[in-house]
């Protein structure tokens, strides 16, 4: 065998190359950190502080038209719904005197109005009341009621009976669930109340709507006159 063949070539300038240390870290993998000049970290600060400024301005603005306002609590919140005062001047065009039935603080009227009848051809008295039970109960009263108009006003519930409310028979019309109606014809008008209530609010409230007709003058009644 040659001896040259037995030692390494020298004299060439070029060592082999070493390995990589695993432990060196990587450039590439470096994490970057963005340097933000001092004077756009500056602006950037300035705006925030001015949005926190300007958010705490509008709390304070608004503040007192909160507190003199309260927002209102259950039970002790009512609407001003002046119905006798509604009711006479629905007078003027109803032709009849509307009922106004006095239930003290029991039943809580939540509208009153009067509605010309432009969509059903039927005009009509209307209130809406909350019962005792938190429940509802409206009242409706025309002089130009017809069978159509009161199936719609009734939801079309079947006739089940005889309520007797005020010394009046109304007629009954009960869903067997929630709904249930009573109807009277009475002193030249057409009286509906309808709603959720149990059927001993309806009697209170429709006793009280009787009283109310019994003191309001027979519609289409002619206008009496003193005598000379």
């Amino acid at each position: 065998m040659s001896e040259t063949q037995d030692k390494p070539v020298a004299g060439n300038g070029q060592t082999a190359p070493e390995p990589h240390s695993t432990n060196a870290p990587d450039a590439s993998e470096a994490p970057y950190k963005p340097v933000i000049a001092a004077k756009a970290a500056k602006r950037a600060n300035a705006s925030v502080i001015g949005m926190v400024i300007a958010l705490v301005l509008c709390v304070l603005a608004f503040l007192p038209v909160v507190l003199m306002n309260p927002a209102p609590k259950g039970e002790n919140f009512r609407p001003a719904v002046d119905v006798p005062a509604i009711a006479r001047n629905a007078a003027d065009v109803a032709g009849f005197t509307p009922v106004t039935p006095d239930t003290g603080d029991t039943f809580r009227p939540n509208y009153a109005r009067w509605e010309s009848g432009t969509g059903t051809g039927v005009p009509t008295w209307e209130v809406g009341y909350l019962t005792p039970k938190e429940a509802f109960i409206g009242l409706t009263q025309t002089r130009e009621a017809n069978p159509t108009w009161v199936l719609q006003q009734t939801g079309n519930l079947p006739v089940t009976g005889t309520r007797n409310a005020g010394g009046q028979d109304w007629e009954l019309r009960d869903s067997g669930k929630e709904k249930r109606s009573m109807t009277l014809e009475y002193k030249g008008t057409t009286i509906i109340l309808s709603g959720t209530a149990n059927l001993e609010e309806f009697a209170a409230l429709a006793a009280a709507v009787v009283k109310s007709a019994d003191e309001a003058p027979e519609a289409g009644a002619p206008a009496t006159t003193p005598a000379p």
